[in-house]
């Protein structure tokens, strides 16, 4: 009888054990592939399957760090019908890694379908953190980093960039946005006009590549410097504009109260005024009195 329950341990240990699935979202370079880290090499070299947004533009990483673990493409026109599967995969045992194009997964990128879903199946998602174009410009801008406000892509039509950026006007912490090259110097005008001449601002663009430039300058001579060079509309580019000076007095009860407006158009004015109240720092009963008159 001993000789058989050791012979049942024995079988239990030499059987293979199934590693429980699991995602692990990468981050990659930006630019320079001498940022990636000796752990994002590891596991994209080691996982069933890497995906990626492009499969052409992901392999010359893939290459590069000598894996060769399949890729996959995951994007935004096929995130929705391939995370059923994705799920089952996972589930099954099978451990993945999401990259993207480059930076940071998940940040104005698709993968958060995936990644939601892979929490509500309960499978856990591992970050390896590493490059991200958004921290990289705000590292190098020299303008408040305490507090910022990420804002991704701004709309590609004037009319909707132009009443984004008004929104945006008032807000304090400092603003981040992606831009696209070819419309760069009708957004740096648009942002000029919205947020004044003499707002400070810095142009981020090509980080980590040959040629990488960081300009720190105000919006209007930003705007000048960008029309007067063609190559600052070339290439990634991060823009990272300083946020709006605080306002004092009977001046932010004025601006308090063109935020009530705006927002008691869509609000109860309960809820309005006390917004308004401590985006702009003043005492609600102030912006009452204001709004009685």
């Amino acid at each position: 009888m001993k000789s058989n329950d050791s012979d049942k341990r024995a079988a239990r240990a030499d059987k293979p054990t199934t590693l429980p699935g699991q995602l692990h979202v990468i981050a990659t370079p930006i630019g320079n592939l001498g940022d990636i880290s000796r752990r994002a090499i590891e596991l994209l070299c080691s996982v069933d399957t890497v995906l990626c947004e492009d499969t052409r533009s992901s392999q010359t990483l893939i290459r590069h760090i000598g894996s060769e673990r399949p890729l996959q493409a995951l994007h935004e026109h096929n995130e929705r019908a391939q995370v059923p599967q994705l799920i089952e995969r996972m589930q099954a045992g099978a451990q993945l890694a999401l990259i993207s194009d480059a930076g940071t997964p998940l940040i104005s990128d698709p993968g958060y379908r995936l990644v939601a879903a892979a929490h509500a199946a309960q499978i856990r998602v591992s970050p390896v953190p590493g490059p991200s174009a958004t921290m990289a410009a705000l590292s190098a801008a020299g303008l408040a980093t305490d507090r910022f406000c990420f804002e991704g892509f701004l709309p590609a039509k004037t009319a909707a960039r132009r009443a984004q950026l008004t929104d945006l006007a008032a807000e304090p912490r400092t603003l981040v946005f992606f831009e696209a090259p070819h419309r760069v110097a009708e957004t740096l005008e648009d942002m000029r006009d919205a947020f004044g001449p003499e707002r400070a601002a810095v142009l981020a663009r090509e980080l980590t590549k040959t040629f990488e430039t960081v300009i720190h300058t105000d919006l209007a001579e930003l705007c000048e410097r960008v029309r007067g060079d063609s190559n600052q509309c070339r290439g990634e580019i991060v823009l990272v504009i300083a946020g709006a000076p605080a306002v004092e007095g009977e001046a932010a009860l004025i601006q308090a109260r063109k935020l009530y407006d705006a927002l008691a158009a869509e609000l109860p004015p309960s809820r309005a005024a006390k917004l308004a109240a401590k985006i702009h720092g003043v005492n609600r009963r102030d912006l009452y009195q204001v709004e009685h008159g």
